[in-house]
């Protein structure tokens, strides 16, 4: 099965996936293909350059091919982005990730769509 994650809320990016999720993905048995993670507000603070959770997850997700996308607007608020919500630029953030809305979400996941979108 193939899943993406959206993560809206407190402490998701933490505790859901840096404390869960990062380390099953590491020892390859999280038992789905995880193509996507999409961080919403103060998650997206998980995938600072060097956060420590944050590179792992970024080093994993370039092995398995995984999206890592915070949202543009959450990111510029958090000093993670820089720009206008739509056109903006990640700074200061670990490898691989970008930034964008929903509908930058679907075209990057519609050639391989997920079977199962899950909110944490």
């Amino acid at each position: 099965m193939k899943v993406a994650y959206i993560l809206n809320t407190p402490n998701a990016a933490n505790y859901k996936v840096g404390s869960m999720i990062l380390p099953q993905l590491e020892s390859g048995n999280h038992g789905v293909d995880v193509l996507g993670i999409f961080f919403f507000d103060d998650n997206c603070f998980m995938l600072r350059e060097g956060d420590p959770k944050g590179e792992r997850l970024a080093a994993i997700a370039k092995e398995k091919g995984i999206l890592l996308m915070m949202c543009d607007q959450c990111a510029i608020q958090r000093g993670l982005a820089t720009g206008e919500a739509g056109e903006a630029e990640v700074t200061g953030v670990a490898e691989g990730v970008s930034v964008g809305c929903f509908p930058d979400l679907y075209a990057a996941l519609a050639p391989n769509p997920p079977d199962q979108v899950i909110s944490l």
